[in-house]
């Protein structure tokens, strides 16, 4: 890699405006951010370059290592396939999402992540993967082995955010029963009786295992320094617990009083890219717009499709909803700064040069062109 590399003829867009100009990248790092051209430099064409995106929950990975019902992959060809349409989709630092707490329908042990998870740090080491990983760890805290999978995992040095989920029936994301039936009854090919089982049983383990299993995990991340997340809050109560816990994320609040709540808390609010792309919630909740409008919204996430990231950022600009700096903010520097990760995020002297090279095509997703990560370009 060479110590020193110019981007020129470039649309840059920084924390505060656009700046037609280049950049002088220096031993992984920006150098300078300066308007006009450069007299030398690779020129960009007047592309536009904005910072790599920082991307803190992805579920993309559970379809590679598990492409199809009762088949587990290889593990690293699994992350170097998730990892090449995460970084062809401009994320250059990805919180790769792991799950524990199993279920009828899970066919992944603790043993398993955890093997998956030390393969992910394994990866990074031997430099396989063209993105910055690192572990989110989904914590189904109404599961009976949920403390036993977190255990697996937590001294694992790529692991640094936790959320506590509760998928059980009546509350949260399913606060409505129709919608969790229409998921779940379909799904699983449940009769009506079977179904109303199946919800019984889910009421009875989150009501047995939820309480303790959130304090114990809140509590190790604390001692551990990870950052914590909440999930599918969805009133003031709930946020109430978060903030007791410590959470530093609030995740797919389902409500604009629970993503207030959090807004007054401190916390960051989180929502799904998809949301925004798709113009709602796939489950019937509050939409990331509505949210926006209110002023409530500080992070979008792909949740399960990579490239929905870039894609809400710039729909958003287009529709003429936010200046282009506050849409990229979404994706890049505000999930960094909710993780502690004060090194990237922003094109800003000083910063890391994770980078991103995009041509807009005015009422059409935006196409990714190149991707620096550290100034080394590796898309």
């Amino acid at each position: 890699m060479p110590a020193e590399t110019i981007l020129t003829n470039a649309q840059i867009v920084t924390p505060e405006a656009i700046v037609e100009g280049h950049l002088v990248l220096r031993d992984g790092k920006i150098a300078e951010v300066a308007e006009g051209p450069s007299r030398s430099g690779e020129d960009m064409g007047g592309d536009m370059i904005i910072p790599g995106l920082v991307e803190l929950h992805t579920d993309h990975i559970e379809g590679h290592y598990h492409p199809r019902p009762r088949v587990i992959w290889n593990r690293m060809a699994a992350i170097q396939a998730h990892d090449a349409q995460i970084a062809a989709s401009g994320i250059t630092t990805v919180f790769d999402a792991l799950r524990v707490g199993t279920d009828e329908n899970r066919i992944a042990s603790s043993d398993d992540i955890a093997a998956m998870g030390r393969a992910i740090g394994q990866a990074v080491d031997e430099d396989r993967v063209r993105a910055d990983h690192f572990i989110h760890l989904r914590c189904e805290v109404s599961a009976a082995d949920v403390i036993e999978g977190f255990e697996k995992v937590v001294d694992n040095p790529r692991l640094k955010l936790a959320s506590l989920m509760d998928h059980a029936p009546g509350q949260r994301q399913f606060a409505d029963l129709g919608a969790y039936r229409a998921y779940y009854q379909k799904k699983d090919g449940l009769t009506d009786a079977e179904f109303d089982a199946f919800c019984e049983r889910r009421i009875a383990e989150s009501e047995r295992y939820a309480p303790e299993g959130r304090r114990m995990i809140a509590a190790a991340c604390r001692e551990r320094g990870i950052a914590l997340a909440s999930h599918d809050d969805a009133n003031a109560e709930h946020v109430a617990e978060s903030v007791a816990l410590g959470v530093d994320v609030a995740e797919f609040p389902t409500t604009i009083e629970a993503a207030e709540a959090s807004r007054a808390a401190g916390l960051h609010v989180l929502m799904g890219a998809p949301n925004i792309v798709r113009g709602g919630s796939h489950s019937g909740n509050v939409s990331a717009l509505e949210l926006m409008r209110h002023g409530v919204l500080d992070i979008l996430s792909s949740d399960y499709v990579p490239f929905s990231m870039l894609q809400a950022a710039f729909q958003l600009w287009d529709a003429g909803e936010t200046q282009l700096p506050a849409a990229i903010r979404l994706v890049t520097e505000a999930p960094a700064e909710a993780v502690g990760l004060t090194d990237r995020g922003a094109i800003l002297a000083g910063r890391r040069a994770d980078l991103v090279r995009v041509r807009v095509h005015k009422g059409e997703p935006p196409v990714v062109r190149s991707v620096w990560r550290e100034g080394r370009r590796v898309v």
